[in-house]
């Protein structure tokens, strides 16, 4: 072209190639490169087939896994509650048991004397049967009621530090006109220092009232019964002991049963041992059963010493 300038060699440009991916630039050389734009989609589906597969063949087993489970815990933790519940109709039902033969017999006894005259001799011995299963009926309801109350009211009574050998000595006075009028010696034996235990007052009494009631209605004319409490080691120990009959081996392990008599002989429910271990557990009490040395039953419950109990006697007699 003319006028145009003339560029010498050794100055002229070119343009310089790039990489199309990268955007570097290549040394002068152009090479050759790959660019993917486009992907099988082939394993994915193989993958989500495995997937589908596997969910359809483990989830299954997976929930029948989780349902037997639930199943075995929920039956776990609802056999208390329907062992609570058996107790409680077995318990219903030996109630009205009990309750329904004494009204049977006022009943009987009401209507025959609603019948027609009678002379003054039968008129005074029905009235004192009526007095008998009313007197029973009354004492029936009385445990009844004591049993729901203790089972309300266990958790939010307030324990106390109490003297053991006080408490027996109280209860032995209230039995003491019972024993003399069946002619049956009663003894108490304590340690002369504090027995100092934790536990309601009102529980100990009632668990002292129940074992002194047995042992004067079960004790023949004649005989005897010796309460009591001593320390041993780091537990205080009370024991009654009687002449009686006794109880059999084989019945020592059932005698805590509500209703459950440990003899043929009238004039209890069954209830008053029960109560007793009612007492004894909630207390953290420990039964010892055994043969007295008076010929009848022992019967010993040990309770952990307070520890505002004093000191120990250097001595102290085991009875």
């Amino acid at each position: 072209m003319v006028g145009a300038p003339i560029i010498p060699a050794a100055q002229a440009t070119y343009p310089v190639a790039t990489d199309p991916l990268t955007g570097l630039p290549i040394d002068g050389q152009f090479t050759l490169a790959r660019m993917v734009i486009g992907q099988s989609l082939s394993g994915v589906g193989s993958a989500e087939g495995n997937l589908l597969l596997a969910e359809t063949i483990v989830g299954p087993v997976l929930l029948l896994a989780v349902f037997l489970g639930a199943l075995t815990i929920g039956r776990r933790v609802a056999a208390p509650i329907e062992q609570a519940r058996v107790r409680q109709m077995e318990f219903t039902a030996d109630a009205s048991h009990e309750l329904r033969t004494p009204l049977s017999v006022i009943e009987a006894q009401t209507s025959l004397a609603l019948a027609q005259p009678r002379d003054v001799g039968w008129y005074h011995a029905a009235f004192q049967r009526v007095q008998g299963e009313s007197g029973r009926m009354r004492r029936l309801v009385e445990d009844l009621l004591w049993l729901a109350r203790f089972d309300t009211t266990r958790d939010r009574t307030q324990a106390e530090h109490v003297d053991l050998a006080v408490l027996a000595q109280m209860a032995a006075d209230r039995f003491t006109a019972v024993a003399e009028a069946n002619s049956v010696r009663l003894t108490v034996r304590t340690a002369p220092l504090p027995l100092v235990i934790h536990a309601p007052p009102d529980w100990l009494d009632r668990l002292l009232g129940v074992l002194l009631d047995n042992a004067c209605k079960y004790v023949p004319a004649g005989g005897a019964i010796d309460v009591a409490v001593w320390p041993d080691g780091n537990r205080i120990r009370l024991s009654v002991e009687d002449s009686g009959p006794g109880i059999p081996v084989d019945e020592r392990s059932h005698i805590f049963d509500r209703f459950r008599r440990a003899t043929d002989r009238p004039g209890g429910a069954g209830l008053g041992l029960a109560i007793a271990n009612s007492v004894v557990s909630a207390t953290g009490g420990r039964w010892q059963i055994g043969d007295s040395p008076l010929g009848g039953a022992s019967m010993g419950v040990s309770w952990p010493r307070s520890l505002s109990g004093g000191r120990e006697p250097e001595a102290v007699p085991e009875p």
